[in-house]
This record gives structure tokens, sequence and C-alpha cells, in this order.
């Protein structure tokens, strides 16, 4: 008899979760609250049911190969960054390949999620869950949480004083869709993440002005990236990542700020990180050209609200304030779960693998989606579902007395500031996703591939690392795999080749190639001969030493 999956949410989690399910001949019933696949990719005119979704001018920063799901590529014609219809799509068309939808129960809230009483031998739950009005209650094998992290909007007021006084317009990010309705008017953004810049972006073309207030800074990234290939399909690499093993990482972040400082000096816009603070990123084509323009102002963190003013971290004050739209993210719950299970699945240290909670005597229990990824958690989230139902629908984990031992110790050194906090920090896409599948048995073999298919090796290698790449060996693999691999830079350029201009000279000649590749092929390839040698450590070690204050030397020339 096959086991019971219950999948909370019908998003870009949920969908590779029922696929996943049946794959493996298990039984998934998806519980979803609206009426819709898609989750926050669902875009409605207003946000009155609760839940967050897309503002309507909303492009994807991830390119379509990087974000695609791993055994299902978009169509070479889509663009390789999209609005938020044609990823709905995307959606909709993956749902429909594989018969996804009657799985799902739309129009339905899950209203609790309880352990059996004999739990301990079965790991099944009770879930509750109603439908128009009526209650249903149902025995399952195993639960997979897919609600993301974009629940509840975080509206930090009580850190802003003055703010009750406040007599224009507040609003949060989650409420704003449209540009209409802030036609001349004075605008002040709070927070500076992918949603802030973008918002900032787009009333500067209506609103009489915008002021983007930030505490920390941020690196601004392009889609693009050198001669026009997207930027996520030049940067996540095995090659580049291997590099960034083994080189002194203050090398390589002198290296990546001088690149980016290159296309703008961030300290002349009012962007560079504040002294202290951790570096981040957003990408946005638009902004710097908004600020050279005028029609966005950068200021510092606001200390303090009037009635119709703002006053800023320097000294500074704005009049005459219409609108203030906090851009502040949000924070993730799980209603239906009771306590102490509720506030620990908040805590990300005590999740194993950023999935499984700590706490539970058997591994029925996940929480997909809720891991941050320098990267798209699409292109994640099949290899994270297989993790958790391969090979019997319960994953292998430690025991989870030692887990929960070791997480409280952790908690404690953190609370005493001996360790840092690094649960909210975004992993490293590469090595998150080889470490998981490294665990069910699909992460690829770089030399192992070389002696039997060194055409793909290479482009494994020393190409992007898209998705397919966890689907060509180990349970899921994916016929297809190997052909996608080789097949993704001409679904990017595809939808760029609508004028073909006769007898034009080829860009991406061999030369050319060459040209872009051939150093950092170069380079990674005496890496990976003398990496175990002591010669390398000895060179490293060295290089970290004069490294510091050679670029201090530099910086304060």
């Amino acid at each position: 008899m096959a086991k019971k999956v219950a999948v909370i949410g019908a998003g870009v989690s949920g969908l590779s979760s029922i696929k996943c399910c049946v794959d493996e001949d298990l039984e998934p019933t998806c519980f979803e609250r609206s009426d819709d696949i898609g989750g926050l990719w669902k875009f409605t005119e207003s946000s009155k049911d609760g839940m967050t979704r897309v503002y309507k001018s909303l492009v994807t920063n991830v390119c379509k190969e990087m974000s695609c799901y791993s055994d299902f590529p978009f169509h070479e014609d889509y663009p390789n960054f999209m609005n938020h219809e044609k990823f709905w799509d995307y959606l909709q068309e993956f749902a429909e390949h594989f018969d996804l939808l009657k799985y799902i129960q739309f129009k339905t809230t899950v209203c609790s999620i309880t352990k059996r009483p004999d739990f301990s031998e079965t790991g099944q739950w009770d879930v509750v869950t109603e439908t128009e009005g009526k209650q249903n209650r149902a025995v399952f094998d195993a639960v997979m949480v897919c609600t993301g992290h974009f629940l509840n909007p975080h509206l930090p007021l009580e850190a802003f004083p003055g703010i009750h006084k406040f007599k224009g317009q507040i609003l949060h990010s989650q409420e704003y869709k449209i540009p209409e309705g802030f036609q001349g008017k004075r605008v002040l953004v709070i927070g500076l993440g992918n949603t802030g810049g973008d918002i900032a972006v787009e009333l500067s073309r209506t609103a009489a002005q915008v002021l983007l207030s930030t505490r920390t800074g941020t690196w601004v990234l392009g889609r693009s990236s050198d001669w026009g290939y997207p930027y996520n399909m030049m940067v996540t690499r095995r090659c580049c990542s291997f590099i960034s093993q083994v080189l002194p990482s203050r090398f390589l972040n002198w290296i990546q700020e001088r690149k980016l400082n290159k296309r703008f000096n961030h300290e002349d816009y009012g962007l560079s990180i504040t002294k202290g603070k951790k570096a981040k990123f957003i990408v946005n084509d638009e902004l710097p050209n908004c600020i050279l323009c005028g029609a966005i102002t950068m200021k510092t963190s606001v200390i303090e609200f009037t009635e119709t003013s703002a006053v800023f971290e320097d000294g500074t004050v704005e009049e005459n304030i219409d609108v203030v739209i906090f851009t502040t993210g949000y924070t993730f719950s799980f209603p239906f779960f009771e306590e102490p299970l509720k506030s620990l699945c908040t805590k990300k240290i005590f999740l194993y693998k950023q999935v499984f909670p700590l706490n539970l005597e058997r591994a029925t229990l996940a929480i997909i989606g809720l891991i941050g990824l320098k990267g798209s958690i699409l292109s994640a989230t099949l290899t994270l579902v297989l993790f958790v139902i391969f090979p019997t629908g319960l994953c292998k984990i430690p025991p989870s007395q030692k887990l929960m031992m070791e997480a409280t110790e952790k908690e404690q050194l953190i609370k005493r500031g001996v360790f840092k906090d690094t649960s909210k920090d975004k992993f490293d896409y590469i090595a998150y996703m080889d470490d998981i599948a490294a665990c069910i048995g699909t992460k690829p073999s770089i030399p192992l591939l070389f002696l039997k298919d060194p055409r793909l090796a290479w482009e494994v290698f020393f190409g992007p690392c898209t998705p397919y790449q966890y689907r060509l060996v180990g349970p899921g693999k994916w016929d297809g795999a190997r052909n996608a691999i080789l097949t993704q830079w001409d679904r990017t350029l595809k939808p760029l080749k609508t004028r073909i201009v006769p007898d034009s000279s080829k860009p991406a000649s061999m030369s050319h190639y060459l040209k872009a590749w051939g150093a950092p092929v170069l380079l990674a390839s005496l890496l990976l001969i003398c990496k175990s040698s002591l010669f390398l450590k000895l060179v490293r070690d060295k290089l970290q030493e004069r490294m510091s204050p050679y670029l201090v030397s530099l910086w304060r020339g």
C-alpha cells in the first residue's frame, strides 16, 4: 500500500513535491488555500486575501536555464528573464505536463497538523483541513510543508520613533501592485533589497521624487554579464567554485569589488556597504541610472518621523513626505503546528540541512523551500524533495537527540557572542546542492565524467551549473539531462536571434571563446593539478598574509 503524503501549498516547491511523490510511487494530496497554483507567482490586483503576490512589473532576476525544474527546461523561445505572467505559464505547463492538478485540493486551508499517539513507531500525522466551512481529518505517513518564507509582512514600526504621528500613507511592499496612485507624490522607500530597488525604480517614473533609505548599502548586479550573457550562467560554475575554495577569500572579494565598481563607483552613488556590515547583493539594471538622473535619491537610515517629514541618521531632513513604503521583508510561521514544534521550525539552526526539524523521533516532516540560496530555489526543489522521500519516504538522518543537543549548544554560544549567527545567510548554491546530492547519490563525478564523456564533463565543470546536472545519475535520473546540458546555450541565445544580419561577423568565434575562457580554464586546470600539493598550501598562506596590507595600501592610494 502506497504511503500517503500531505503537501501543504501548490507553489513552486509544492508542485515539485507532488511530482516527486508520484515518481516514487507515493500517494500525495496537496492542500492549497487559494483557487490556483503558483503561490506568490499568481498575480492578483489586490492583497486582500492576505497572501503575498508578485507586483505587476516584476521580472525574474535568475535566468531561465538556472531557474527551471531540473527535468523540465523552459521552451527555447522563452526570454532569459521573464515577467511573472510568463513564469506562471511555465508552472502551469509543468503541472499539466506531469498531470499534477488532480492531486490538488484548492480553496482548502490546513487547520492543524499533529503527531498521532503512535508517532514514535509509525511517524504518522493527523491533518485537519477546512474547505468551504467544512472540516476534514485524515492520517498521513509524511508531511511536506511548502508554504515558503514570504508569509507575514515584517513591518517594524516600533523601530521608527514618531511613525504613529506621520500623517501620510504607510504601506508594506506586500500591498504594492502598480505605480498608479503615486503620481506627483514624494515617496520614501525603506529597505534596499531586490523588492525595494524594483519599487523605487518603477515609482521614479511617476512620483515627484523617490527617496531610498538603506542601513547597510548593497552591491548592485545586472542581469547581463560580460558580452551580454546572463550573469548567473557566467558565475555559477564549478570551476569558479573550485577556484573560490583554494584562493584567499580576501583576494577574491577584492577582485569582485573592483569589477563591480568598474561598472559604477558604489560609494559615489551612495550604495557602498556600511563599515562592519555584511556584504549583500541585489539585481537591478536601472537603479544606477535612476540615481544618476536624480529620479532616486539615496538616503541613510531613518531615525525619526514627524507628521510630514523624515529625519535621517546623517542629520538631513526630508519634508513633505506623502507615502512611506516598507520593503523590510517577511517572517515565516507555521500556525498549524503545536508547540514546541511551531517555534522550533522558525529557527533554521534547528532544521537538519535546513529541511528536517531536529526534535522528531521519525523524519516524516519536511520544510521545503525555506532554504536561502545564492541562486534559484526553484532549481533546487526537486533535489531537496528527492532527499526527503528517497528511498522509502523516510530519510535517514543522525539521531535527533544528538542533533538537538548540538544545535542547542550552538544557539547558546551564538547568544554569548562566541559564534556568529549564520542561519539567515544565503548558502552557496553549488556547495549546498552538492551536499544534498551527495546524500542521495545524484552528485555528478567530474573525474569519471571526463573519462566516460569528455564533452559533457567539460560543460559540467567549466560551464554553468544548471539544475540538469543533478539528473545525470542516481535516483530521479532523467534521460534528457545530458542533451539539456549540451543545448543550454542554444536555448539561451534562441530568443535573442530575432534579427539576423546577412554576412555579419560571428561574435562567438573560436578565438573569442578562447579569449573569454582561456585564462579561467588554464587557471582552474593548474589548480586541479596542484590542489593536493604542499606548494599550493604554502602559496595560499603566503598570499593570505601579504594580501591584506597590500589591499589596504591600494585602497588608500
